[in-house]
Formats: C-alpha cells, sequence, structure tokens
C-alpha cells in the first residue's frame, strides 16, 4: 500500500513539473514574442534668445519620469549649422529618439527628422516650417508678432550681426505669465541669435508619415498663435492649445509640456 502511495506520489509530482515547464516556456515564447521597447532618449531643443536652461522644469519631470534627457547647446547661426551641429549630437545617442523644439528650435528639428531613429517630433511655440520657407518670413506671415527693430538690438563684430533682445521687451514678448523676477533673469542671460538666421531657407520638410505634436499658447507675442497653428495644422500635428501662455510656455506650464512629450514617446 505504501508502495502504491509512494508511486501515485512520484506520478503526480512529474505532471506538475512537466505543466510548471510548459507555462515557462509559454511565457518566455510570449516575452520573447513581445519584448519590452526601451524609453526613448527626449532631446530638447531650446530657440532664439535662449538656452538650455529654460527646459530645467520640463527636463526634471521627464528624468523622474524615467527617461533619459538630453538638452544640447543650439549654436544659433543658422538653420544649415545649428543642424549641422547638432546631427553629430544625435549620433551619439543611441536607440529611438524623440526630438522636442521650441520656437527657432522648431525649425532645427524640422531638418534633424530624417536622422536614424527618430520617433516623433514636439514643436513647442515652434515654427514648423517646409523646405525652402525661412523662419522670418513665416514670423511675418500672420500679424502678431512683437520680434521687430524696436524690441531687438543689433550686435555687429567682425564676422556678421546677432540680435539680442531688449530687457524690457523680453518681457512682454517672451514671458509675459512669469514673475518679474524670473522674466528679469531670463532676459539678462539670453543668447544671442544670428540675424542671418532668420533669412537662410530651410533645406528639407520633416517626413510626413512622422508622428508630430504641437504646443500653442494663445498669449504668445514672439510667433503669432494663428502661425503657429497654421503651421502646426499644415503638418498635420497633434495640437495642444493652452490659453493665456507666454512664448516660453514650458516654463509657464511644465506639467502640460512634459505630458504632451510623454504622449509623442509613448505612442
Amino acid at each position: 500500500m505504501n508502495r502504491l502511495r509512494r508511486a501515485l506520489v512520484a506520478s503526480a509530482s512529474l505532471v506538475l513539473l512537466a505543466a510548471g515547464a510548459t507555462a515557462a516556456t509559454t511565457a518566455t515564447a510570449t516575452t520573447d514574442k513581445h519584448p519590452s521597447q526601451p524609453k526613448p532618449t527626449i532631446v530638447l531643443v531650446h530657440g532664439a534668445f535662449a538656452d538650455g536652461s529654460s527646459w530645467n522644469e520640463v527636463t526634471e519631470k521627464l528624468q523622474r519620469d524615467g527617461y533619459q534627457v538630453v538638452v544640447p547647446a543650439n549654436p544659433l547661426r543658422g538653420p544649415g549649422s545649428d543642424s549641422s551641429y547638432l546631427t553629430g549630437v544625435l549620433a551619439g545617442i543611441p536607440g529611438p529618439k524623440v526630438l522636442v523644439g521650441h520656437s527657432y528650435g522648431g525649425a532645427i528639428i524640422t531638418q534633424l527628422a530624417s536622422a536614424p531613429d527618430v520617433k516623433a517630433l514636439v514643436y513647442v511655440a515652434a515654427f514648423v516650417p517646409q523646405a525652402g520657407e525661412t523662419v522670418g518670413g513665416l514670423n511675418a506671415k500672420f500679424p502678431g508678432s512683437e520680434i521687430n527693430a524696436d524690441t531687438t538690438n543689433t550686435i555687429t563684430y567682425a564676422g556678421g550681426a546677432d540680435l539680442v533682445m531688449r530687457p524690457e521687451a523680453f518681457r512682454t514678448v517672451f514671458a509675459a505669465d512669469l514673475p518679474r523676477s524670473e522674466q528679469s533673469l531670463l532676459g539678462a542671460s539670453q543668447r544671442p541669435i544670428a540675424a542671418a538666421a532668420f533669412t537662410e531657407p530651410i533645406a528639407k520638410s520633416a517626413p510626413a508619415a512622422l508622428p508630430k505634436y504641437a504646443i500653442v499658447p494663445s498669449g504668445d507675442k514672439a510667433i503669432a498663435p494663428a502661425g503657429e497653428l497654421w503651421m502646426a495644422q499644415r503638418a498635420g500635428a497633434k495640437i495642444v492649445k493652452v490659453e493665456g501662455a507666454s512664448h516660453l510656455v514650458m516654463i509657464s506650464h511644465p506639467g502640460t509640456t512634459t505630458k504632451l512629450i510623454e504622449k509623442a514617446a509613448t505612442n
């Protein structure tokens, strides 16, 4: 009787082991069939009259959510030169990437859109140009931009001329919805842009099939909101409007900006 009981127990154990092995094999096969995809690296490209610090709050939020973030220094010398430099930056970033451009940075990510492993573009209060267009021409297409001779100063030097926003104009044109102390800090630390950058034609359009997203702040006085909306719609971008936000919407509304970037990264 004991011998029979031991035989039955041994048989049951073999059945359980076989079932466990089958389940493990099935689980492995399922995992192999649908491997988890790595999160893309988020590349944040700043625009004219700004630097990488304008992305600080968005960067912190993205990093907290587990994303690798790269915030390169955009040289602000012109679309061709800047795109060439940032192509080198992207070459050193392995895996999938989401490119995010603010203002003039939108023109740059458009030219970088064909780089390897770019999975989406996000335009934040940005230009969304097509081949042959210029940033200056697009900014004059709709009324509302207050970047002009009255709000900028020209810095001349042996190699050319740069433009910089006058401090008092920076507050209202770029940062009307930020605290005055922050307006003053950003205006004092702004980076000039080559004047020629506004008249240099864009070399190529972004691929039509590449997913695109755009934030349009209704209080923007650097780029006319109507122009931003028109460019984003023309590109087929998914659009988020932020009522009352200034040109520096990623600083005044970092949560909204981060949410859209993460949507682009996960879709």
